[in-house]
């Protein structure tokens, strides 16, 4: 009778050891913990990859917060078109510009899709940039009526710039002799406060990117943009160290766009971004 019990109470632990080995997983041959199936996914279901982009918040006509709270741009209606070619859910997140890297290696975005200037010294430390997909120079945006014609007349006066920009580096090293003939370089953390400061009398010009400045121009009054070009770059995504296959994903998916015409007509929307700037156009 004893043995009976016992033998029942054995039976009893064994199927609770082994209930609960198959509720916290098994042990896969390297070692590693595998969970549970969810009872709620139906078997041979995969999870749909959410793919999210990393972008500056206030950098029209490419990434902004449209009027109906949304982030739209020519940069986010492509990634966006990107994602729903290969299937991925979209998603974005707004960067600190002037921490963008560090905000992507910390996985807080899957890349910096943003008007970014590719720079030699983020392909020196290990991002995988994408090819090129559009070309950009340098300008300044000054008030209507100021009586500056060029970069020279501004000898003398302030100006401001977006911290973490390509504009920044310019003034910091190959313009460096024109920054200091400014009486002083002003940095805000975006475009926007820039134009505020030009706004309010704080500095007499913005030093921005073409395209930005064009936008701008369109839909404020009372300013212009210097005729001359201070310095030409190219934009393009940037990837984590390691990501060269999801980089070539996302282009391949953007050449897909071109073909179908897609591109194109994303591009169309934008006014303020000359289409023969396009790289993946041509």
């Amino acid at each position: 009778m004893k043995k009976r019990i016992i033998a029942l109470v054995l039976a009893t632990l064994i199927a609770a050891l082994t209930f609960g080995l198959a509720g916290c997983g098994s042990k896969t041959d390297d070692g590693n913990t595998t969970a549970a199936p969810d009872a709620s996914t139906p078997a041979g279901t995969t999870e749909t990859k959410t793919f999210t982009m990393g972008i500056d918040p206030e950098y029209p006509p490419f990434s902004y917060l449209g009027k109906d709270g949304e982030y739209t741009g020519f940069d986010v209606e492509v990634c966006k078109a990107v994602c729903d070619k290969l299937g991925w859910e979209f998603k974005v997140f707004a960067v600190n510009w002037d921490e963008k890297l560090v905000q992507l290696d910390s996985n807080e975005c899957d890349c910096v899709w943003s008007g970014m200037t590719i720079l030699d010294s983020m392909k020196e430390a290990g991002y995988v940039i994408s090819r090129p997909y559009f070309d950009n120079e340098q300008v300044l945006l000054v008030k209507e009526g100021s009586g500056f014609a060029s970069s020279k007349d501004l000898a003398g006066k302030a100006v401001a710039v977006q911290l973490g920009t390509s504009g920044e580096s310019l003034l910091n090293e190959d313009l460096k002799d024109l920054a200091d003939t400014f009486s002083e370089v002003v940095t805000c953390d975006s475009f926007l406060k820039c134009f505020t400061e030009l706004e309010g009398n704080a500095v007499d010009a913005v030093f921005v990117d073409r395209p930005v400045a064009d936008s701008y121009v369109a839909e404020h009054e009372g300013f212009v943009i210097i005729d001359e070009d201070l310095g030409a770059e190219q934009y393009g995504i940037a990837f984590r160290s390691g990501d060269r296959a999801l980089c070539a994903e996302v282009e391949g998916a953007i050449d897909a766009l071109v073909a179908d015409g897609t591109y194109a007509k994303i591009a169309a929307k934008y006014e303020d971004i000359d289409a023969g700037n396009l790289l993946f156009l041509k």
